[in-house]
């Protein structure tokens, strides 16, 4: 059980978090959604936008899981491209200019440029060319930025560093850049500012079908019960889909990790694309830093445990040197790094890298819906996918007088947040650090423990090299904000040290 701090109980958020509870159970919900990262977020902000009752629970905090381990690209997939998937790469494209339009500032057009070399038959240089102005065509001709060729001399003008042996030219394509943990709490901010019931640290523990469901959760903090109503279920859970009661879901499992080292050492001013046969990995500029990543192996370990092995930091490694030979990146150079399991749809056989990122959502039950597959992305219309679902049967099972109900979604369209609510606190870079930004997270954004506010609201955790020396400033602060005593702020710390070393930093 996740355990609060010592000295929160009787605070102001931990009553705040009491009266979720108690209000999701006051009447039946409409929607049930298991599962706070980015689809479980789409899902109660699209629902809530329609004017459901909407109640969202996660067992450990939100975007905890994959959504806050990705490579924070918002792509149509130029590998999918390749693998004939035409329909997956126009849906994600056409979402990624979606996000763009609905959330500026944690959707930025990201140049990328793709290096061919000689001898490389994976990924030749003419079927490049033609690749992304197919790419472009797909986005209905209006990507976030318009593709262009390179020549040899071109590629290695914008970045010097580029292994020129055997370079024969490069394509330039854009594709978008975000923050997915970001992404994931401004999408929860919109659904709450609709009234959605929102309770991290909450975890589903059973469910009995008897019109509406019996949901059972236990608040993981204080350990209370409490039995929800709900008309229907969204299980969103993503790797944790198979192992909750009536889930139907059959997934397959992969881990990606990245790492993080200054921009200095691996100097690329827009992202380059790095080839491994048929793969593509990625060396991103991030402020200054530069992200690495990310690899694709099948996992099956714990989901709490997910890590960067010496294996997976040793190949990524590899791979950057290779690219980038006057490099010469060493362990030591690693600031951080992160590991994420991706939820795929179950396949037999095949590298993990040709599963396909398609997304599907079935009813187990009546009134039970899977959701699962997919990729960051296409989160919005997976959203609207599974809320037109819950509407239909909603409407069906409706009285013969009922009129009206839920219409059509509406996220599309909206700004997830206005601009003055996300400024200074909400962006692709880690803001400010100071005390009135900490307070926004644990006063607007549900953190709890320190972890939350480190890794996954500020990015902190993964930019700096002296975090932990940092960690002790943010701890401080949230100790006279929710009343910590000094043995709380200890713990708190040495969460955080635990936490992060089995699962985020090598």
């Amino acid at each position: 059980m996740n355990e609060a701090p010592p000295g929160s109980r009787g605070t102001p958020q931990a009553e705040a978090r009491a009266r979720v509870l108690a209000e999701m159970a006051r009447a039946p919900l409409d929607l049930l959604v298991i599962g706070g990262g980015i689809v479980g977020a789409g899902v109660a902000r699209d629902a809530a936008m329609r004017g459901l009752r909407v109640g969202l629970v996660e067992q450990h905090d939100f975007a905890y899981g994959t959504s806050s381990r990705s490579s924070r690209l918002l792509h149509g997939g130029m590998r999918y491209l390749a693998q004939g998937r035409l329909g997956l790469v126009h849906e994600a494209s056409t979402e990624k200019k979606i996000l763009h339009h609905i959330a500026p500032h944690l959707a930025e057009p990201l140049p990328f440029i793709f290096p061919a070399y000689q001898g490389n038959r994976e990924w030749v240089l003419w079927q490049l060319k033609i690749g992304v102005k197919l790419y472009d065509a797909l986005c209905g001709g209006r990507n976030l930025g318009r593709s262009t060729w390179l020549s040899r001399e071109d590629a290695l003008g914008k970045v010097p560093e580029l292994r020129a042996e055997g370079l024969k030219g490069a394509v330039r394509y854009y594709d978008g850049f975000t923050n997915d943990a970001r992404l994931t709490l401004d999408t929860l901010r919109s659904a709450a500012k609709q009234d959605a019931l929102l309770l991290n640290y909450c975890r589903f523990v059973d469910a009995a079908n008897r019109e509406p469901w019996y949901c059972e959760v236990r608040e993981e903090l204080t350990g209370r019960s409490q039995t929800v109503l709900a008309r229907a279920v969204a299980n969103a859970t993503g790797p944790w889909a198979d192992g909750l009661p009536h889930s139907r879901v059959k997934s397959r499992v992969t881990k990606g990790v990245h790492l993080v080292v200054e921009r200095t050492r691996v100097p690329v001013p827009e992202a380059v694309v790095m080839t491994e046969d048929k793969r593509i990995l990625f060396a991103i500029p991030w402020g200054e830093r530069t992200i690495l990543g990310t690899t694709d192996t099948d996992y099956h370990g714990a989901l709490e445990n997910v890590r960067a092995e010496p294996a997976d930091i040793r190949y990524l490694l590899e791979v950057a040197n290779r690219f980038f030979p006057r490099a010469v990146v060493t362990e030591a150079d690693v600031i951080s790094t992160w590991a994420g399991a991706r939820p795929l749809l179950a396949a037999p056989g095949g590298a993990p890298s040709d599963i396909s990122r398609a997304h599907e959502i079935r009813s187990a039950e009546p009134g039970w819906w899977d959701v699962t597959g997919g990729k960051l992305t296409i989160y919005r219309l997976m959203a609207e996918q599974t809320v037109d679902k819950v509407v239909r049967m909603l409407k069906s099972s409706s009285g013969p007088n009922e009129q009206g109900g839920p219409g059509a979604s509406r996220t599309a369209m909206e700004p997830l947040l206005p601009p003055v609510e996300t400024e200074g606190v909400s962006g692709i870079l880690p803001p400010a650090m100071n005390c009135a930004v900490v307070e926004h997270y644990v006063k607007q954004e549900w953190a709890v423990h320190l972890e939350d506010v480190m890794v996954r609201r500020t990015s902190w955790h993964h930019c700096f090299r002296d975090a932990a020396r940092r960690a002790e400033l943010v701890a401080t602060w949230m100790a006279q904000l929710l009343s910590w005593p000094a043995d709380t702020q200890a713990a708190e710390l040495e969460r955080y040290a635990r936490v992060t070393r089995a699962g985020t930093r090598n």
